[in-house]
């Protein structure tokens, strides 16, 4: 009960700092917070361990001299909203929802009080969705699920947030990629962009980028696409496999469910016997789980390497010696 009361305690005074026109005291931010002890000593103890966390997590929090006159040490605190604010993503209302209720929902492990967590709150805290603050008195329960992040999700997450160009090693080559945008599946972190190496939108894994990280320019270096997708890829699009096109044509019953997963760009053409899509295919394990999940109703027409792959993966699935991941 008492880590619940001190996180309250800690958003009030995140608002209170943030909602302010000048700096206010400490006896000013004991009345507007709350939750601090009627002790003198122990409240001054309590405010500055809340002081160096809040710092600690990123937050710009400032001591300003105040009139000599004014009691107790004459100094003033408040987080000057410039200083904290992000860049406005161009998130919309609903949006902001969902990211305060996966804020409230994840548990980032290994963030502690890093970079990601302190983006988090400052987006999902613009959000005047109900419920979206803590400083209402609303409480939660645990979080509903955990997700590892490192130093390395948290850089590419401020890229992606401040649309800052990212650097980064990936299979033995330096990259330097405009972040669309960073997804998470299947126990791993995705970044999808526009590679400058490739001229081409690429998919990388978190994990796979090595050292050193780092954000190149300022931010607002470049515009996400309008058609970028805002969920994550596809499954055969989520591995580091040499990318290759896939030929697929799916039966007239099936295709539009694929056009929806694949998108309508995917589609190459349409007759009597069903949809031809074109696939670009970085996992190749997945792709052949998709196509089998259509039995005879979907069929790779190329390349002829992929179609051979698929065929021969087919005969050892039918004779026992490939289990089928599901």
């Amino acid at each position: 009960m008492a880590c619940v009361d001190r996180l309250e305690r800690l958003v009030n005074l995140v608002v209170a700092l943030l909602d302010t026109r000048r700096p206010l005291t400490r006896d000013e931010l004991r009345e507007r917070v709350g939750g601090y002890s009627d002790d003198e000593e122990a409240f001054r103890r309590n405010f500055e361990r809340d002081k160096e966390l809040l710092r600690g997590m990123g937050l710009p929090l400032v001591a300003e001299p105040l009139d000599p006159l004014v009691p107790e040490g004459a100094v003033g605190y408040r987080v000057p909203k410039d200083l904290y604010e992000l860049p406005d993503p161009g998130l919309d209302e609903e949006e902001l929802m969902a990211l305060s209720l996966a804020a409230s929902a994840v548990s980032l492990d290994g963030a502690g009080a890093g970079p990601v967590t302190t983006a988090l709150w400052k987006l999902a805290g613009g959000s005047s969705a109900p419920g979206a603050s803590l400083a209402a008195g609303t409480r939660r329960a645990g979080p509903l699920a955990d997700v590892p992040v490192d130093d390395t999700v948290a850089v590419v997450f401020s890229g992606v947030a401040a649309r800052q160009r990212l650097s980064f090693g990936y299979n033995g080559e330096r990259r330097l990629v405009d972040p669309y945008r960073l997804s998470y599946r299947q126990g791993h972190w995705y970044l999808s962009g526009y590679d400058h190496a490739r001229c081409a939108e690429r998919l990388f894994r978190s994990d796979r980028m090595t050292a050193p990280v780092g954000l190149e320019g300022g931010p607002g270096a470049f515009e996400r696409p309008a058609g970028a997708p805002a969920g994550p890829p596809p499954p055969w699009r989520m591995g580091s496999d040499e990318e290759v096109v896939a030929s697929l044509r799916v039966a007239p019953d099936h295709a539009a469910w694929v056009e929806r997963v694949a998108g309508p760009e995917s589609v190459t053409g349409r007759d009597h016997s069903g949809t031809y899509f074109e696939l670009r295919v970085t996992n190749r394990e997945a792709f052949r789980g998709f196509v089998l999940g259509f039995l005879d109703h979907a069929e790779v027409l190329g390349p002829p390497e992929l179609r051979e792959e698929m065929i021969e993966w087919l005969r050892a699935v039918g004779a026992g010696g490939v289990e089928v991941a599901r």
